[in-house]
This record gives structure tokens, sequence and C-alpha cells, in this order.
């Protein structure tokens, strides 16, 4: 008998279901060993050694492990296939002093298998395949996690003393602050510039008549980009010029296009989808792929290539020549090259485990929620549209000239263009928004009918704020990061405070995020800086290739940002500078009352403290809500945004502590048609009634 131990209860059940009762299986929960809360726990001068400690909350599970390896012949250590997994096999290896099958040691034997899906054909295939734990991998994970504590550990103290109590900083996260800072002040200095666009509406004067418009390209020699009709003065004076013109055809271009099928997902481009197509934060994303992966139904939803297998390429070829017919298939399998410079080209790129099952097969085989439903068909669909043939337009491109009555007036040139769906290809499957405008059939030098000359006026519009799915894009872009640290960190930073989302779900700095950011930059560049902490990432991976040892990459970091804390400790003044007077009066002691930063921004605050605690924060328009909304229980109160201690926020009444009246959900301002309860909409869902006993909440 063997024991095989993965990290989650789902996963074993699933192997359970494969392995029958030939083997043991257990799951870990997670790591069972992590560094201390409490303190540093990396001896900074004997070669960063951690200091590792078994967690609460892992040492029953670390006492029923060791119980169950009592009556086995040896442990398999079936942990994600990554570096991550890799650390949690190598801890559990240490926890339950496992040693190798040519190694010496007190405990049991123990060997390692990986594998990219939960399917039975990939754990078997797995179990004639063990091999060792890859150090090199667990130390990569090692100086990652070590280098992460440290600058956490180190410098959060810093923000403490500086700024206000409660503060972090991270050495990704901070990065990602400082992309959400840059693009807000991009915005707040951009200058809109006026640009005129001049359209000709036509007619074609044979065959069918129809309307189409056409914009001005040429006037003269002259090509007209974007922004060379800068005011309304010059957009008139062509307008003049073009009084009386007649227009023809002047080149006509038809040919055939193709739109080739997207690749299929990689953990950032997954999580970037499911934010435009479903609003999910990316932590949510990762959950709900981690389930769909342990139910068996995806491949390991943690990775960077593009890589197929060749038995997943030929189920989609039989899926699709089944399904659609031949001609919808690509003809040949589709492989494609992953642009990442660091990807992990032993995985997979994410997609089904079996190509066959649709959407309906899954819900007949397994109990989906709607989020597993959507996420499942997502993959499924982006996997086989992959592999399919390519979408093909007509396309239609028209130069038409606008020569004017006299011979003083210049010759415009005008272009439009039209495409019309021919085969839709992949889009079959996976359909993506594409524009169809047809034009009429025309000839050369066929002339046209002018219907209607007019300018409109335009703005340059400054870059958008980050969303989700662009701030994962950008972090990837940059090399900050890897795919399993996308999510955490853009949760992480919410959490802080650091970002928020606006109405519109686009990520803004908060007054804290730019202000431990500006000091960032100033004091700590390379901390902030994308290219640094990009080359981070690459000794990372020349650690798990085994090039460089994880110790002198420490050391190579640790030395130069020591001596520059221990400047700045003396350099930078401490908060007390940053302490601004008030002409408002504390309502306990009549003390002018000061603001003060706190973690969660400004507040007021009694300049008497310790001898007088009074604190107020400082109100927001609508409460820091979208709009006003009474409190229902007191009727004289308004809701206002606030938060727990731990940061969490909630909605209560501006009254407290007279009304208590509080919700977690954002109130809308609307109330329940049934009921007359206040209705409401979480971060995830659709709005819904706040009394969770009204009939509006329950489904059909």
């Amino acid at each position: 008998m063997q024991l095989i131990i993965v990290e989650s209860p789902t996963k074993a059940r699933t192997l359970q279901g494969f392995l029958g009762n030939k083997y043991k299986i257990l799951s870990s929960f997670g790591h069972v060993r992590d560094l201390p809360k409490s303190a540093l726990g990396v001896d900074v001068e004997h070669d960063f050694e951690p200091k590792y400690v078994i967690p609460t909350k892992a040492r029953k599970t670390i006492t029923l492990l060791k119980k169950a390896a009592e009556g086995v012949d040896s442990v398999l250590l079936s942990t994600d296939p990554d570096r991550e997994g890799e650390a949690i096999a190598w801890h559990l290896a240490q926890a339950l002093k496992l040693h190798g099958p040519d190694q010496k040691g007190s405990g049991l034997p123990y060997q390692r298998i990986t594998f990219h899906e939960i399917t039975k054909g990939a754990i078997e295939d797995a179990l004639l395949h063990p091999r060792l734990i890859d150090e090199n991998l667990v130390n990569a994970q090692q100086a990652r996690r070590v280098l992460d504590r440290i600058v956490g550990y180190k410098l959060s103290p810093f923000l403490w003393h500086k700024v206000a109590k409660g503060l972090s900083a991270g050495r990704v996260q901070s990065v990602a602050v400082r992309l959400v800072a840059d693009r807000e002040r991009e915005i707040l200095a951009f200058k809109p510039q006026e640009y005129w666009e001049i359209v000709a509406t036509v007619k074609n004067t044979k065959n069918e008549p129809m309307e189409f418009d056409a914009r001005l390209a040429k006037v003269g020699d002259k090509t007209i980009d974007k922004m060379d009709i800068q005011d309304k003065g010059r957009a008139d004076e062509i307008l003049a010029g073009l009084e009386g013109a007649k227009y023809s055809v002047s080149n006509l271009e038809t040919k055939e296009t193709k739109r080739n099928p997207f690749a299929p997902f990689t953990t950032s481009t997954l999580q970037q989808s499911a934010s435009k197509k479903f609003h999910m934060p990316s932590k949510f994303t990762m959950s709900v792929a981690q389930q769909l992966y342990e139910m068996g139904l995806i491949t390991y939803h943690r990775t960077d290539s593009l890589n197929l297998s060749e038995q997943s390429l030929a189920g989609a070829q039989a899926y699709i020549t089944s399904a659609f017919g031949t001609n919808y298939w690509a003809g040949h399998f589709v492989r494609f090259k992953t642009k990442a410079k660091l990807a992990q080209e032993a995985h997979e790129a994410i997609r089904p485990t079996d190509p066959a099952k649709t959407i309906d097969d899954a819900k007949k085989e397994k109990s989906l929620t709607s989020a597993q439903e959507k996420l499942y068909k997502l993959i499924w669909q982006r996997f086989v549209a992959s592999q399919m043939a390519p979408a093909i337009f007509d396309s239609a491109n028209v130069d038409i000239l606008a020569t004017p009555e006299t011979a003083s007036g210049a010759v415009c040139a005008f272009k439009a263009t039209g495409q019309t769906l021919k085969f839709d290809g992949f889009l079959k499957v996976y359909p993506t928004k594409y524009e169809e405008l047809s034009l009429p059939k025309m000839e050369k030098e066929e002339p046209l009918d002018l219907v209607n000359l007019a300018s409109s006026q335009h703005f340059t519009k400054p870059p958008a704020r980050y969303n989700e799915a662009s701030l994962i894009k950008a972090l990837e872009a940059n090399g900050i990061g890897r795919p399993s640290t996308y999510a955490p960190t853009i949760s992480t930073i919410q959490d802080r405070n650091y970002i928020e989302k606006d109405e519109n779900r686009y990520f803004k700095p908060t007054e804290t995020g730019l202000l431990v950011n500006d000091l960032l930059v100033q004091h700590f560049p390379q901390i902030v800086d994308i290219g640094f902490t990009a080359k981070m990432e690459e000794d990372f991976d020349e650690v798990a290739e085994g090039k460089i040892d994880w110790i002198k990459v420490l050391q190579n970091f640790y030395g130069p940002f020591a001596q520059n804390l221990a400047n700045k400790e003396k350099e930078v003044a401490n908060k007390s500078t940053l302490v601004e007077m008030t002409d408002k009066t504390c309502p306990k002691c009549g003390s002018n009352l000061v603001v003060k930063m706190g973690r969660f921004g400004k507040f007021y605050a009694c300049p008497s403290y310790p001898t007088c605690k009074y604190t107020e924060n400082i109100a927001k328009p609508n409460g820091g809500l979208k709009q006003e909304v009474k409190c229902p229980k007191c009727q004289t109160g308004n809701l206002v945004t606030k938060r727990t201690k731990k940061g969490k926020i909630f909605y209560g009444c501006s009254n407290y502590p007279n009304c208590d009246f509080a919700l977690w959900d954002e109130p809308t301002g609307a109330k329940c048609e049934k009921c007359g309860s206040l209705m409401v909409k979480p971060i995830k869902g659709n709005e819904k009634c706040s009394n969770k006993d009204c009939e509006t909440n329950k489904k059909p």
C-alpha cells in the first residue's frame, strides 16, 4: 500500500475515483510549513537560512498524515506541477521525515509524481515515471519567498514610522501600485487636442443604390492624417472648396481576408477574458479554475505556456469534424508559439481534458456552479476554436475622387471600407465582435451622388485607467510576477487600500496609495523599478534551471537594500510632519483637530492623544456611495462607507452608535418592489434584495 498526498480534498477525491482502493489518498490542505508570522524568520547573517514553522492550522494535518504513513510502504508526493507545488512537496518531505528511495533516513521513502491534468491516463502515466523532488524548483520558490519576506518585514516598519501605522510594502505589489499611480498621473496631466473629421455620405448610381460613408483622406497631394485638421476654420475651408464638387469611384479593390483564431488560454489571458466577459476578479477566476482542475475538467491552470499535447490536438480534430464538418477543422494541427520570454514550456496551455466534452456534457457529469459553467465553457470554446479554420470575410476598399467645379479648388480623395462575413470558421464556436459593413456593387469611374458632406469636432482622449484585464496584461508584458502571482497581487493591493475601483470597475490609486508610492519612488527606486523587478524574475528562473545559486541572488539584493534602508531611516522625516492643522474643534476636549494619515487615508484626530482619543472620518460626498441613501432603520441618518479593523468595507448609518444599521453589500438606493427593503449590489453577482428572506432573491 502506498500513500499519495495532494493539496486539496477535491483533488484527493478525484484521484481516488480513478485509482480505487489501490492507494490511500490524503490532502495536505495546502502548505504545511511557512515562515513565522511574528518574526522575520530569515537569518540574513548566515546565508539567509529560513526558519520554517508548522502553522497552528497545519499541525492537526501533519499528525494525521504521520499516522496514515505508519501503515504504508512509501509515500507519493503529488502536489501541483509548478514551483509552489514542488515547495509543498519538499516541506511535506521535511515535516514527515521522508527520504528518497536511494537515500538513507529513519522515515519512509518517497517519490514525486506530477501531472498537468487529472485524468486516468495522465495519472497512470505519472505513476510509471516517478522522480525525486527538484531542488532547483524548490530553491526558486524559496528565493522568492525569502526575498518577499525581507522586503515586507524590513520596509513596512519604515512606512509605519514615516507615514502611518498599519501600512505595508511588497516587492511585486508596490510595482503594481506604481503602474496604477503613474497611469493616473498621465491622465491628470493629459491635455486634449482638438481635431476635425470630414465625412461624405454618397450613393451609387448604378445597380441597387445604397448610401455609405467615406472619410476624407487627401486634399490635393497632401495626405490627411487623424490630427491634421486642427480647428473649425480649416475644416470649413475644406468644405467650402468642395461645394459643387463631382464625386466618382477612382479605384475599387475587393479581396478575401482571413481572421485566424486565438491561441488557447494561459493564466494571464484567461484572467483577462473572464474579467472582460463576466467581470470576474482575477482571484475569483483562479479559484474557479482550481475547482475545475481538481474536478478533472481542465488542465493545470497556472501556466504561461501555449503547448498542446498530441492527444488533445487529435481530440479537437475528431470533435470538430464530427460536430461541424471537415471544412471547419484547420486542416492541420495548429501549434502556437509562446511569447512569454520566461514561459515554462514543459507545461501546457489551459484546455479541457476532453475536447469532446461540451458544457452540456460537463453539466451532466458534474454538479457545476454558475461560475464553473461560465469558465469551463469559455476554456472549451477557446481551445476548440484554436484548432478550427479561419473566418473568411469579403473586404472592399473604395477610393473616391471629389473634383471641384473650378480649377482653383483642390481635388480631394475619400476612402470607404467594408467587409461581410463569408465563412464563420472558428467564430461558430468562439464568437467575437467584428464590424460588418456592406458596400454596394460599384464600377471604376462610376459617378456617385453626394447625399451629405459634414465635418465633426473630436478631441483626443487620455489613456484609460487600468482595469483587471489590462493591469494583468501590463504585469505580464513587463515581466512582473508569474502566472501564480497576478491574482494575489491585485487582490492584496486592493485589500491594503492602495488602489480601488471606480464606478466603471477601473482602478485608481487611493490617497494612501499615492503617498506610499511617491515615498518609495523617491527613496527606494529599485523596489518599484519595473526593469529591476523583472530582472529578479529572470534570476528566479535561472535558479529554477540550476544556473545560479539562490543565496547569491539574495546577497546581491540585500546588501544595497539594507544599507539604503539604514540611511533613509535617518534622512526621512517621521510622520508627525504630515499632520495638517485645522479650525475644527474636538467635541470631547475642545482642542483644534488635526488631519492625520492612516492606513485608509486621511482622518481627523485630536492632538491631545493619548489623553483624548477622539477621531473622526473625513466626510466624502454621499458618504462614499455613488448616491445618497437614507438609513432605512432610523430614517434620519445616511448610509456611509465604513471599514472594519481589518479593512473590509461595509455600509453603516451615519448616526452610529445611536443607530446600528449596517450592510455588507453596497446599497443602490432603489427599494425592493416586493418587500420594500433596500436593493444591494454585491461585488460578485447581480443586484438583489438586502432582505435575504425576500422572494425576490429566490431562484425560479
